[in-house]
């Protein structure tokens, strides 16, 4: 089975609004309402791709019973633990404005969460699939993601980390089947600036070197570069098509990645199918579908 946490949920209120005015009222002329977080969004393109999985979280107030109305409808199934005070938050993201978002905190978590998230985690059995991927609350430590790993190491579970700066080079001693940066985040981690696929590949192989199994860096418009666990590089540039919307790309590009490998334990194969994901998605105003992310890889693969 495949496991998706998502310690920060949201409903994600997407909007355009044409010639943004601070200071007066701006009326939206586009608007859209989906469940979001990176853990969340791994899980519906799985299930887009026929892929079962359960979604593992925390949920609070009015929208997050929304957030779980809406993925179940997807046809996801989740195991979200309550938490009595507060909300689940919500993204504002301006459409019109590329990357002006406003995002919410979210609830507090407390121990009592926190150790029943763990013992969930406890039932993991060798050859599941655990993917721990966004920011967390700052009600958390924030060495959670370490925490977890170690409390699951020689378990035989795959897992997976798409996380930033110290989230995610704190768990790299455990050995984590698959991380994924972008290439900014990836250039904050080694305090540089990375702009394209050669400069992006000696910096995945750090990662490597520091403990990564596989090193996958999505670039956007630029492609993407998996420096894999058979030392093998694989780079693409980003395939041709009009981007509609970015947010949750990044997400489908490991939701295409674990597919794939799940589907043939060949890395070529899951980094095609990792980039199409991700580049399928961005070319729909929703999350990727099974046929849009197969017709994007026949132009990956150069049919």
């Amino acid at each position: 089975m495949i496991y998706t946490v998502t310690f920060n949920p949201s409903l994600d209120y997407i909007v355009s609004v044409e010639d943004f005015k601070l200071g007066l009222t701006n009326r939206t002329s586009s608007e859209l309402m989906l469940p979001g977080g990176k853990g969340l969004n791994v899980s519906m393109v799985l299930g887009n791709l026929g892929i079962e999985n359960t979604a593992l979280g925390f949920e609070a107030g009015f929208t997050g019973k929304e957030i779980i109305r809406r993925v179940e409808k997807m046809g996801v199934r989740t195991d979200f633990i309550p938490i009595e005070n507060g909300i689940s938050r919500i993204n504002l993201k301006l459409k019109s404005i590329d990357g002006t978002e406003i995002n919410g905190c979210g609830p507090y978590i407390d121990e009592a969460a926190l150790k029943k998230l763990m013992e969930k985690l406890d039932a993991l059995e060798e050859g599941d699939v655990l993917i721990l991927a966004g920011s967390i609350p700052n009600s958390m430590p924030d060495d959670i993601y370490k925490k977890i790993m170690a409390r699951l190491q020689g378990r035989g579970v795959m897992i997976v980390v798409d996380a930033t700066r110290d989230l995610l080079v704190n768990v790299l001693e455990y050995h984590p089947f698959l991380v994924k940066p972008n290439n900014h985040e990836l250039g904050e981690i080694f305090k540089t600036e990375l702009r394209t696929r050669e400069e992006v590949i000696p910096y995945a192989r750090k990662l490597k070197e520091m403990g990564a199994v596989n090193v996958l860096v999505s670039m956007a418009g630029e492609g993407a570069v998996l420096v894999a666990e058979d030392g093998t590089v694989q780079e693409a540039p980003a395939p041709k098509g009009k981007l509609i919307n970015g947010v949750g790309a990044g997400d489908s590009m490991v939701a295409g990645f674990i597919a794939g490998w799940l589907e043939k334990k060949d890395y070529r194969h899951a980094f095609c199918m990792g980039v199409s994901a991700g580049s399928a998605s961005a070319f729909s105003e929703m999350l990727a579908t099974k046929e849009e992310i197969e017709t994007v890889y026949k132009q990956v693969i150069g049919e």
